[in-house]
């Protein structure tokens, strides 16, 4: 009988790292969840199973105890999904030390400290890691400078990781989602909620007007390429940036004027 996969997430929460905990349990997997707050890895815990770790996934210290437990409880790691990430909004001039800092704990050093951490468990299994990019990683929104450039410099981790690492058989990719309904984006909807009167659902559809699907992705959606990337389907693929925004980084932005012209016709 195969041994069940044992699976970390970093971010298991809330978001696309709870919907990753919740795909992964339903094929069970033996999962590992971290993240900073208890009550919403318990409950995740509670829907799937698995072992709760409590610390900042940014924190080289707080992974010696972690990877300790980890191979006490388990004796092996096959899959890391680094999902934990978090604001860094306001331009260069408007971004304070510490919001920057912010940005570049949450979104860059959780991913690095992370796979660090884990990559002799993974060499041990030949085993996969799946970090949580943006579309932040390939173009800048307005004034989110911290997590546009902590997100551009997530793509420089993966291809670094994959090209060091994968001479011992470990894989390294990326999910570089648009939007997608989570708790954070949520918030991020709350200014237009308030200049347009828009309900939450309405936000969503003005925010993704111009993307080709028209909508946002499901939190679950996400989980499913991640599950794809650390599957054996995906055996040949290393390094890779995998874009899943609806189609939005493939629009070209100049003729959207033209576009929303024949819009204004019909």
């Amino acid at each position: 009988m195969t041994e069940p996969r044992t699976v970390l997430i970093t971010g298991a929460g809330t978001g696309i790292g709870a919907a990753c905990a919740r795909l992964y349990a339903q094929a069970g997997a033996r999962l590992v969840l971290v993240g900073r707050r208890r009550e919403p890895l318990e409950q995740v815990a509670r829907d799937t199973g698995g072992l709760v770790l409590v610390g900042d996934a940014a924190c080289p210290d707080t992974w010696v105890g972690f990877i300790r437990q980890i191979r006490e409880q388990y004796g092996r790691l096959d899959v890391l999904l680094a999902c934990a990430g978090g604001h860094g909004l306001g331009s260069a001039t408007q971004t304070s030390p510490a919001t920057w800092d912010s940005a570049l704990r949450s979104n860059l050093d959780s991913a690095f400290y992370s796979a660090r951490a884990c990559l002799p468990l993974l060499q041990e299994s030949t085993g996969n890691i799946v970090l949580i990019g943006s579309i932040a990683s390939m173009a800048a929104g307005p004034e989110v400078c911290g997590y546009t450039t902590a997100k551009h410099a997530l793509i420089g981790l993966n291809r670094s990781l994959a090209r060091d690492y994968g001479p011992s058989g470990v894989r390294v990719n990326a999910v570089c989602p648009g939007w997608v309904h989570t708790p954070m984006a949520d918030a991020e909807m709350q200014p237009l909620m308030h200049a347009y009167g828009d309900t939450l659902q309405q936000a969503y559809a003005r925010v993704c007007a111009d993307v080709p699907l028209r909508r946002a992705a499901s939190a679950e959606e996400i989980a499913r390429v991640c599950r794809f990337l650390a599957s054996s389907d995906a055996s040949i693929i290393t390094g890779a940036t995998i874009v899943a925004d609806g189609g939005s980084s493939i629009v070209d932005v100049p003729t959207l004027a033209f576009a929303h012209l024949e819009s204004a016709h019909e």
